[in-house]
């Protein structure tokens, strides 16, 4: 495997590095960059990986680097980053949300083949759904790269328009928060007809966990798995007759047009 860089061993690194070395890479072939002295000598003891404590120690020689830092100080990370690797050119894959790959591009100081990433929280135990942006200067080779990195966290969307991401945020990069919301609900409207609450969470919790894993491994697009379970005047359709007198499906529109909103503005102000 080619040397793998990662600026910055917080928890979506460390998800990443845990895949790629689950999976069977080198671990000597990938060095992380991180300022904490304890999390530096816990990345090297259980998974075995060089760490540094200077980000330009670290990305030396690199193939791919990895940028998993916090979206307000990847402006700083990239300028003092920008003259090694204007000189080196490896894969530069970041997954600060709300940050294109102009501007990641424009701090680093000349021209850069980018994949920009939107991960979600489950990529932390391996069940993430990445959406993945190339910019025009990333080859074919270098797509395979990110991709065989993501899939170390789950699964991976490409999108050949960079503002979808925007969209990609909506749907996949938020989203864990909308059914998290909805076991919640789910728990207070069982706990208020008498259901204690630890059973209520665990049956509402397998309940999303069962209708995700039916989607997934049936293939079924979810309106036939939602016929599927609504037998006519049952309980389950004066249920989703709520949800309609309620409108849901505007409700969840709305909601991931708010997202999808403020990541472009989040974006956007980074463009001073």
């Amino acid at each position: 495997m080619q040397r793998i860089t990662f600026i910055g061993g917080g928890n979506m690194a460390r998800s990443l590095i845990g895949g790629l070395v689950g999976s069977g890479n080198d671990a000597a072939s990938i060095h992380v960059a991180e300022p904490n002295v304890s999390a530096r000598d816990n990345l090297e003891r259980e998974f075995g990986v060089v760490a540094h404590a200077d980000n330009a120690d670290a990305v030396r020689d690199a193939d791919i680097v990895v940028l998993a830092v916090k979206p307000q100080v990847l402006p700083d990370v990239c300028q003092a980053l920008g003259p090694t690797l204007t000189q080196s050119h490896p894969l530069v894959i970041s997954i600060a949300a709300g940050i294109r790959t102009d501007q990641i591009e424009r701090w680093l100081g000349g021209e850069a083949a980018i994949v920009r990433v939107m991960p979600n929280t489950p990529s932390l135990i391996g069940a993430g759904a990445n959406g993945l942006f190339a910019n025009s200067r990333v080859n074919d080779e270098q797509r395979r790269q990110a991709q065989a990195i993501l899939d170390a966290s789950g699964i991976c969307a490409w999108v050949d328009d960079e503002s979808l991401m925007d969209t990609v945020t909506g749907i996949s990069g938020s989203a864990p928060a909308y059914f998290f919301l909805m076991v919640e609900a789910l728990e207070d409207a069982a706990a208020a007809h008498g259901l204690d609450r630890e059973s209520a969470r665990r049956l509402a919790a397998q309940t999303c966990l069962g209708a995700g894993r039916m989607m997934i491994e049936s293939g079924e697009a979810p309106a036939e798995l939602r016929r599927r379970v609504t037998s006519p005047n049952g309980t389950t359709q004066a249920a989703l007759d709520s949800f309609d007198h309620d409108d849901l499906r505007g409700i969840v529109a709305r909601a991931v047009d708010a997202a999808r909103k403020r990541g472009g503005e989040l974006a956007a102000a980074n463009d001073d």
